[in-house]
């Protein structure tokens, strides 16, 4: 993968990786009316008790006028406006200069940069620079931020000082900051001073951090004018956060109204929804996987318990491995199934994008090298970095200040992901893997790729040419999440546009959308619940994110709702009213938008190039974002929380297999209590849950039992659990051989494990769900007793028609076969080699077929003695 590019430092000043840098500390209208259009009557995608929405009609036309008072301009806004006023003409004098050094020369004449630097600033203070470093920090003072490189922050020499002493100091604030800028320059200028003056390595880090910020600012919002640029949006946005009249980025229309969209319910239309996870899994070698795993996840409060350093949220420890290590095994799961159908390896390309706040890229790729790149080979990776943005005081727009010379800068939002995979030439690297669309999920929701929804989404997006889907389902009230809408808007040309996007819960009130309760009878009859899951047409996105314009950045906005937390540069706990630019991935729908020349009615959307399905929400959407705090009254969004929707899921699932399994009450219940059972099915045993059905048949799972199943082919018939049953193999799906980089890469079907259970009743103490250290949504508890099953290699075990009682482990060696057989005292077990003949394939397997839009089980039972034994397991 290509280095970012990054602004050049002189040759004296060393340059460092990012693991020899110090990690970055995180800093810690009114509605329109509402009235229904009965041109768009738009059936709500929930059950038919349900009621048609209300849309937000936001209509351009007199109304009531301000008051006098309010018609006064405030000192404050005047400010505001003058100082963007200022910026624009600034961006527009460097757009029009057509060479570096005409931007310094234009730079150069602006006030603020001459008052800050003099007159001869090229040659002095910033004489030891390169001219785009120069032109970097001149940015930074023209932005009206020169308070970043002040005296204030304590890092002035003694050259400085030295100078007031002689005079030259002034009192000036700027001239104290000119002064200790110039000691800052010239200290790490001057050949061999550096290396014998003390804190010269500090220096070197200060300087090289700030430039490597201020480039990365400058290079991802070229396309508004950079660094002075960023600053404009901020400040327009700050200026309509504090205006009653406030906006939306619908505002220049004639006329905007909102719908339920309607689409594919999955729980209604469950045969083409089975032929749409057809089209996605036939489709996979057309399909990329993008995360955006970029975020700090403050909420989750995640900390390595040795060195107490804050980690991102892509390294919760959740089920029993971090959150990443759970998208690749879902990821595998749908290629192993693709194999099975259609006896084919594919190998889906999976596009990363970073940050570098809590040391967020490091991570990431420590965990790909350490699991080896997953078994998938790091060609099939493409790990990129997002930058960082200024966070701005909501009073005036002025950068927030952490260590000294480094603003508090955040992640700008993962909708900087279309703009970046252009700028990285992550779109091309896909193309050159023969992908078309890509399927995007967000790293905390841990149910998203549950049966068919993932694939549905993709196979329809794929089959029919769209642009981009949504997967969506019921949004819980309260919930801090946006909505998806069916839009329907009529321009200043007079034309009509239609298009299914998303409206962000930081803007409901913009837009007249009032928040869903279940008390008005309807759940709001409701707008869907936006749950980041998508499918994107890549050379529609790419189309976008290269832009030359703000549309690259979708659904941009200041959110100054949370107080930002930080560490100032004297190390104090701060906490103030600000926010950064923040753009959001699924806003890019904006850009699909179907133009008519009339205005259209019913049953639009199958027509848009924007889609969505549906799906009962715990199937759908269930995320790990904050940690539970004692004092809390909901499991919302927490890892305990989502665990119990696994255990629903499995409850669901396990139940419609004739299993008897407990059921699992509202969340108030397990507040401060245990769960009515646990169990881990592995992805690959499906993942669709027509499949897992045909593997499941009959038995029970007692209240209190745990089942952990980490083996693709496997038969549970007539089993009773009461305790704790876990089967792990090594190999899962296949097995690994190296390629010709010398990369362990995973074969789909080859030398894996087997198990079989049939009429088999297991009995033990299982888990002591009494231990005060037990954390299930870790997957961490302690037992008293357990049935454990360890297969490596391709080993399989079989146990019929026999009881199994107590503390037992079965450690199966590879290429062996153990079958446990009932006795008078009990059971015997007995191992055997398996023959040469069956290595590879098994003494037993599933054999996938099409039958339709479904996926039909045989199993083809070789006997031990290679006689085909083939029969059909109903």
């Amino acid at each position: 993968m290509a280095s970012p590019s990054r602004p050049a430092l002189p040759p004296h000043l060393r340059l460092l990786s990012p693991r020899q840098l110090p990690p970055l500390r995180p800093p810690r209208r009114r509605g329109a009316r509402s009235r229904v259009l009965s041109a768009l009557p738009s059936p709500s995608p929930s059950p038919p008790s349900q009621q048609r929405v209300s849309t937000a009609s936001l209509e351009h036309g007199p109304g009531p006028g301000p008051s006098a008072a309010e018609q006064q301009p405030r000192p404050h806004d005047q400010a505001l406006a003058a100082e963007v006023a200022r910026l624009s003409a600034a961006r527009a004098r460097l757009r029009a200069a057509r060479t570096l050094g005409d931007k310094l020369r234009a730079l150069d004449a602006e006030p603020r940069v001459a008052a800050f630097f003099g007159d001869a600033s090229s040659r002095g203070v910033l004489g030891g620079l390169r001219p785009r470093e120069a032109y970097l920090l001149k940015c930074l003072v023209a932005a009206g931020q020169d308070h970043v490189l002040g005296a204030e922050l304590g890092w002035a020499g003694a050259g400085g000082h030295e100078r007031h002493r002689n005079g030259g100091g002034g009192g000036s604030a700027l001239r104290e900051a000119l002064y200790s800028l110039a000691d800052l320059v010239g200290r790490w200028s001057e050949e061999g001073a550096a290396d014998d003056e003390a804190g010269s390595g500090e220096t070197e880090l200060l300087l090289g951090r700030l430039l490597k910020f201020l480039g990365d600012i400058e290079e991802f919002y070229d396309c508004v004018g950079g660094i002075i640029g960023y600053q404009i949006m901020a400040l327009e946005l700050l200026s309509v956060s504090k205006s009653k009249d406030s906006k939306h980025r619908h505002s220049k229309d004639k006329f905007v109204d909102f719908h339920v969209p309607t689409g594919l319910n999955l729980l209604e239309d469950t045969e083409y929804a089975s032929q749409a996870a057809l089209w996605g899994i036939e489709g996979l070698p057309e399909l990329g996987e993008i995360y955006p795993i970029g975020g700090a996840g403050d909420r989750l409060g995640l900390m390595d318990s040795d060195t107490g350093e804050s980690l991102p949220a892509a390294l919760l420890p959740y089920c029993g491995r971090s959150l990443l290590e759970g998208l690749m095994r879902d990821l595998q799961a749908r290629e192993f199934l693709h194999f099975k159908i259609f006896g084919k390896q594919c190998i889906t390309p999976v596009a990363v994008m970073t940050s570098s706040v809590k040391n967020n890229h490091e991570h990431i790729v420590a965990i790909c090298e350490r699991l080896e790149w997953f078994g998938r080979g790091r060609e099939n990776f493409r790990l990129f970095e997002q930058p960082l943005v200024p966070v701005v005081n909501a009073e005036d727009g002025k950068w927030l200040i952490s260590e000294s010379l480094l603003p508090v800068g955040k992640p700008g939002g993962h909708g900087a992901i279309w703009k970046l995979a252009c700028d990285r030439g992550v779109f091309e690297w896909l193309y050159r893997h023969g992908r078309k669309g890509a399927t995007v999920r967000q790293v905390s929701n841990v149910v998203a790729a549950t049966d068919l929804t993932l694939m549905a989404l993709a196979g329809i997006g794929l089959r029919h040419n769209k642009k981009l889907g949504f997967a969506s389902c019921e949004r819980r009230p309260g919930a801090t999440e946006g909505v998806n809408v069916l839009i329907e808007k009529q321009n200043l040309d007079g034309l009509w546009e239609y298009g299914i996007t998303c409206i962000e819960y930081t803007e409901f009130e913009k837009y007249g959308i009032s928040e869903p309760t279940a008390t008005n009878g309807s759940l709001q009859a409701s707008y869907p619940a936006n749950t980041n899951i998508l499918y994107v047409d890549l050379q529609a996105a790419q189309e976008v994110g290269s832009r030359k314009n703000a549309s690259c950045l979708p659904g941009i906005v200041l959110n100054l709702k949370k107080a930002v937390s930080y560490v100032d540069h004297l190390g104090f706990e701060c906490s103030a009213a600000g926010g950064r630019l923040e753009c959001t991935m699924q806003n890019i729908a904006d850009n699909f938008m179907n133009t008519y020349s009339y205005r259209c009615s019913k049953g639009i959307e199958s027509e848009l190039d924007t889609f969505i399905v549906y799906n009962e929400r715990k199937k759908v959407t269930s995320s790990a974002k904050r940690k539970l705090k004692s004092e809390d009254r909901s499991l919302h969004q927490t890892p305990e929380g989502s665990l119990l929707d696994i255990m629903r899921n499995a409850h669901d699932l396990l139940s419609s297999c004739s299993i008897e399994v407990p059921e699992v009450k509202d969340n108030n219940e397990y507040l401060h209590s245990g769960l009515p059972f646990i169990i881990f099915l592995h992805p690959a045993l499906g993942p669709f849950w027509d499949i897992v059905k045909q593997k499941f048949i009959g038995g029970s799972i007692s209240k209190g039992s745990e089942l952990q199943i980490e083996v693709a082919e496997f038969l549970w018939q007539d089993v009773e659990l009461d305790g704790s049953l876990i089967i792990l193999a090594d190999n899962i799906m296949g097995s690994t051989k190296r390629n010709t980089d010398g990369e362990q890469v995973l074969h789909y079907g080859a030398r894996y494990g087997r198990c079989k259970l049939q009429n088999v009743k297991i009995v033990n103490e299982g888990i002591s769900w009494d231990s005060p250290s037990n954390v299930y949504w870790q997957h961490h508890v302690e037992r008293s007793e357990s049935l454990k099953i360890i297969l490596h290699g391709n080993a399989e075990f079989e146990a019929k028609d026999v009881v199994l009682k107590g503390n037992h482990m079965f450690e199966v060696p590879d290429g062996h076969r153990m079958c446990i057989i009932q006795d008078e005292a009990g059971f015997t077990v007995k191992l055997d080699p398996i023959s040469k003949e069956m290595m590879d394939s098994g003494t037993w397997y599933w054999e996938y077929t099409l039958d339709g839009a479904h996926v039909k089980l045989n199993m083809v039972d070789l006997c031990g003695d290679g006689t085909n034994c083939r029969f059909l397991i109903h």
